[in-house]
């Protein structure tokens, strides 16, 4: 599926979309160059959680979790600044087992071996200066639920 996005008001409203659909479990996959929307989609997506906590880019700590008040918890990786993710895959492979944790990774390439193929991986491009382009795929039960909802 592909949409664009005209204003980062309709960037929040789509997160804010998808956050309200996750149920924990879900891996949400964020590719795309630097300041694409990846961290304004992923406050959409907590606002839709009704977390109340500020939503900020892990760039420089790798992870950031908030919880919700309905218990699912949103775990914020960010693999930008490594060339070799280490330790950090483990964490996010254990993370990744959490039924009860939606996890967003941006800049994901590094680790690929650990992302499931169930994914909601969303493409930004950016055709000009306030417009996104994204493409949206579910491969697996969860995202494909997710796909179809948001459609």
């Amino acid at each position: 599926m592909n949409i664009t996005i005209a204003s980062e008001a309709d960037m929040m409203m789509l997160g804010k979309k998808i956050g309200s659909l996750l149920r924990g479990g879900e891996c949400i996959e964020l590719i795309g160059d630097v300041g694409s929307g990846k961290t304004t989609i992923t406050k959409g997506i907590a606002e839709g959680l009704s977390i109340s906590e500020t939503v900020q880019s892990p760039t420089f700590t790798i992870n950031r979790t908030y919880d919700s008040p309905s218990g699912i918890r949103l775990s914020h990786y960010d693999f930008y600044r490594l060339q070799d993710p280490g330790i950090m895959a483990n964490e996010l492979e254990d993370t990744l087992q959490d039924t009860n944790t939606a996890v967003v990774i941006e800049w994901g390439d590094v680790i690929q071996s650990v992302v499931p193929n169930d994914r909601l991986q969303i493409t930004f491009s950016s055709p000009a200066e306030t417009v996104r382009e994204l493409s949206i795929v579910g491969a697996g039960e969860r995202s494909t639920r997710i796909v179809k909802a948001i459609a």
